[in-house]
């Protein structure tokens, strides 16, 4: 029988926990996350920036399916050269169908070596997927095959979940996921498989929420990012914080948005004692700070 997500966490608020120790006596971590999708035109986009005329869904939907592709072909490129000058390296959640239709973006991650975290087989809601557990299988095989290493980590298309996602999860050796936005540190998620991991999500300093939800105009991205930033900075005095920062090709790769987003890195890169961490390390870090916390299926 699935569990509701208030059943598979207990409430525990985040001011008042033991104090954390991040490596090197750092104070706060800045999660960088590249999202790589796969949009089939055979389907309804998951997106759009133009809406068809009538508002009608459109099948296939060529304006919007170009909108996205462009950041295949032209804004990850900048988003790579981004990354590189800073000297960062983030976790890249992506659609396993991006090793198959887009090989030379997926080469230029592994190259890289860069965290491959899996993203579903392609960008579709969990909730039209007939079989999950066959889906999340071959989504970690694919990207097992091109990489080399099974991904530790997945995040839902759309952070889509159903009651009953994170058992399969956890059943496919998967042990930790960020679909959750609902703490400021990683916490332990019961399935009937053993835990997995939540780690520290948010719809804040998200390129999707901000720019094509919520209409704000590009340079609102680095004033909130600062904004957020700075609140975290100041109460990682007492505890340790994290903050991930979520960003898209087709989004945060254009030409008007890019240099706020580059920015914003070096705002955070500028305090002292703030390191980046991809989503294994943070991971890894968590476990060893909480021994008592068993990852009990890792396939």
């Amino acid at each position: 029988m699935s569990m509701l997500p208030s059943e598979r966490i207990s409430f525990d608020p985040v001011f008042g926990r033991p104090k954390l120790t991040l490596p090197n006596n750092a104070r706060m971590v800045i999660w960088p996350l590249l999202a790589m999708e796969v949009w089939d035109i055979n389907r309804p986009m998951p997106r759009v920036v133009l809406a068809p005329p009538q508002g009608n869904l459109l099948t296939p939907d060529i304006p919007n399916w170009s909108w996205h592709e462009y950041g295949m072909r032209a804004g990850i490129w900048r988003l790579f050269r981004m990354f590189d000058e800073l000297n960062i390296s983030p976790c890249v959640t992506l659609n396993a169908r991006t090793c198959t239709d887009y090989p030379q973006v997926a080469e230029a991650i592994l190259d890289r070596g860069w965290e491959f975290n899996a993203h579903s087989y392609d960008q579709i809601a969990m909730h039209k997927v007939e079989h999950q557990q066959e889906m999340i299988e071959k989504t970690i095989e694919i990207i097992k095959t091109f990489s080399g290493r099974k991904p530790r980590g997945w995040f839902g298309p759309g952070l889509t979940q159903t009651f009953e996602t994170l058992d399969h999860l956890a059943k496919a050796g998967i042990e930790y996921f960020g679909d959750w936005v609902l703490d400021d540190h990683p916490i332990p998620v019961k399935t009937i498989h053993g835990d997995i991991i939540a780690l520290p999500y948010n719809y804040e300093i998200h390129d999707i929420a901000q720019q094509m939800i919520q209409f704000h105009e590009s340079e609102i991205f680095l004033k909130r990012a600062k904004d957020y930033f700075d609140c975290l900075y100041d109460e990682s005095s007492e505890n340790v914080k994290f903050m991930c920062v979520a960003t898209h090709p087709y989004i945060s790769g254009v030409p008007h948005r890019i240099k706020y987003v580059r920015e914003a890195y070096r705002y955070f890169l500028s305090k002292p004692d703030v390191i980046v961490m991809n989503g294994e390390q943070i991971l890894d870090w968590y476990l060893e700070q909480n021994p008592e916390i068993q990852i009990t299926n890792t396939k």
